[in-house]
């Protein structure tokens, strides 16, 4: 789904590293990326490696409105 705005563990922000993340994952390892983008609690690093991207297949099945 979407990534959640804080972390909900500690507070720290992560919705504005997740373009990046997506972005350079292609290349790099996670453990690169997540360093790279400063990403260091146990607790943010378990969001970003369990996120994934479903909005594309949700959008498939909302209801058009008429």
């Amino acid at each position: 789904m979407l990534i959640p705005v804080r972390c909900i563990s500690c507070g720290e922000l992560l919705a504005d590293k997740w373009e990046q993340y997506k972005a350079q994952i292609k290349f790099k390892s996670k453990k690169e990326v997540l360093d790279e983008l400063g990403v260091k609690n146990y607790c943010c690093r378990s969001i970003f490696i369990t996120s994934e991207d479903l909005i594309d297949q949700i959008n498939q099945y909302k209801k058009q409105m008429v």
